[in-house]
């Protein structure tokens, strides 16, 4: 772990700025909106509950599905922080109203009653009464908020928005501990010291001592105004960096990829030989779910890689079938005519399911299908990714078509499915067949005896403007048949089992195959 931090500590502090730059934009903008709002409820008693209802809501829609629905809108959607941080204020919003809604309340009526008896306008009772005396009360509310933003900002990673998240969900990918502590404990050391950080002021600026709400309000006053100046000043730098950075004689290609070691690697290849023509890369990896899909129909990314049976099934919801040129020629139809996109022709493997079991436990029953296990079942668990257990073409069809009855089936995480399996906590699992963890912890894949999965051939997607650009046009049909799936494997285990950087495998592969 020393060894580490010692290779990778300014990456790691480039992680913490940027996981503290979201927190700190999102809770700046958070008490811009939730203070004046709160504020006007207090004077408006009919907007108080439909107000509350509303924060009370976005505070509920899981993190995922809210990054999801921002993608596709426009000025304040995309990949990147500014979808994060638009999702990071909505979920701050809620503990800022709510308090100061009850600290105003909470002021005994009767010193209101004295400040307007000496004469006091209501702007006067606000500023100089009622915030003063509630300041320590909203000042627990920015503290609740600041945590939840802390914890919910690592999930900002899965949209490309940077920050802690990317170790906590590469750590999980490679199950390497080194890169969990390194997202883990510098946000867990962050949200305890706002925590005590905020206790302090609390204390400090209580109503028991002099002028001190003038001071709490003068200080959040401050803090959100310089938290703004850097906010426009960082966003105007971004803007300029980018514009005076990129090519003037070739277009800009951003690259998107979704959220595991073979799609991150697929994508840095394109983005490679992008570069190696001279071409500006935008590189926006590990996007969960199906958020690359609602990417690059919201125009956020030019291209990334697809599987032709995911697109046939998760995306435009048809029954499988087995036959591989059909699957490809009308997901290819579809695209075009549904999304305005291009799918390119297949990269030469197919990464189809591979449901695997213990290397042990296959040489001990002496196991080679999928058939052949299913009398285990029942004393089995199985442990699925989420994606496995709700796709038309995964479980539910799965278990019918095999007649599997196990003992318990978990829905979980598809990184910690591997986990899992290797440290006995389940028996089956449905992982990727070209997943370099397979050799990496001993796991034997099962064949698909009855044919039930689609074939997923691998390809990119792209949007037709990209085409535009020659130098992609030539890398896709370089790519048109060149990886194997015994290549492929090589280069995931180079990345999950020996713990190489992507970038370096990548190069190598490259080179050798002459493509830079």
């Amino acid at each position: 772990m020393i060894e580490f931090l010692k290779a990778n500590w300014s990456d790691i502090l480039s992680h913490i700025g940027q996981h503290v730059w979201l927190v700190f934009v999102s809770i700046a903008i958070a008490v811009a909106i939730a203070l004046p709002l709160g504020i006007l409820i207090t004077r408006r008693k009919r907007l108080r509950s439909p107000v509350l209802a509303i924060a009370n809501v976005m505070q509920t829609i899981p993190s995922l599905a809210l990054f999801g629905f921002l993608i596709p809108l426009p000025f304040i959607g995309g990949i990147g922080p500014r979808t994060a941080i638009v999702a990071l204020v909505f979920y701050a919003l809620l503990p800022i109203i709510r308090n100061t809604v009850t600290g105003i309340l909470g002021i005994d009526k009767s010193v209101r009653e004295a400040a307007v008896a000496m004469g006091m306008t209501d702007a006067q009772v606000l500023l100089q009464v009622e915030l003063p005396l509630a300041m320590s009360v909203i000042l627990t509310g920015v503290r609740v908020a600041v945590v939840i933003t802390i914890g919910v900002a690592i999930i900002a990673a899965e949209v490309g928005a940077g920050g802690l998240g990317e170790y906590i969900f590469r750590g999980l990918r490679l199950n390497d501990n080194r890169l969990l502590l390194a997202g883990a404990v510098p946000s867990a050391l962050m949200a305890l010291v706002a925590d005590f950080g905020f206790g302090v002021i609390e204390k400090r600026f209580d109503t028991s001592a002099p002028h001190a709400g003038k001071r709490s309000l003068r200080l959040l006053v401050w803090v959100t105004a310089i938290v703004a100046v850097m906010t426009i000043g960082f966003v105007s730098w971004r803007g300029f960096h980018k514009r005076s950075s990129a090519s003037p004689n070739h277009a800009r290609v951003t690259v998107g990829s979704k959220d595991f070691t073979e799609s991150i690697l697929l994508a840095e290849i394109v983005a490679q030989m992008l570069e190696a023509q001279n071409v500006e890369v935008d590189r926006r990896f590990d996007l969960g779910g199906n958020l690359a899909h609602s990417a690059i129909v919201g125009a956020q990314i030019d291209l990334y890689p697809e599987y032709t049976g995911t697109a046939f099934t998760a995306i435009l919801h048809h029954q499988p079938i087995t036959d591989p040129k059909a699957v490809y020629n009308q997901v290819k139809s579809e695209y075009e005519t549904q999304f305005n996109l291009w799918v390119s022709p297949p990269l030469g493997f197919d990464n189809t399911f591979a449901i695997l079991v213990r290397g042990e436990d296959a040489r001990r029953f002496n196991l080679k299908t999928i058939s052949e296990a299913a009398r285990y079942a029942p004393q089995w668990r199985a442990g699925f990714g989420h994606d496995f257990m709700n796709r038309q073409d995964g479980y539910p069809g799965f278990s019918r078509s095999y007649g599997l009855h196990f003992a318990g089936v978990s829905d979980m995480s598809l990184d910690l499915t591997y986990t899992a399996l290797a440290s006995r906590k389940v028996d089956m699992i449905a992982g990727n067949s070209t997943d370099g963890r397979i050799a990496a912890l001993d796991l034997v894949q099962l064949e698909d005896d009855r044919h039930y999965f689609p074939p997923y051939e691998a390809v990119y997607v792209g949007r037709k403007a990209a085409l535009s650009n020659n130098d992609l046009v030539l890398i896709m049909n370089k790519l048109a048949g060149a990886i194997s799936t015994d290549e492929m494997r090589k280069l995931n285990y180079e990345v999950d089992g020996a713990k190489r950087d992507k970038k370096n495998v990548v190069h190598e592969w490259l080179v050798k195959k002459g493509f830079v």
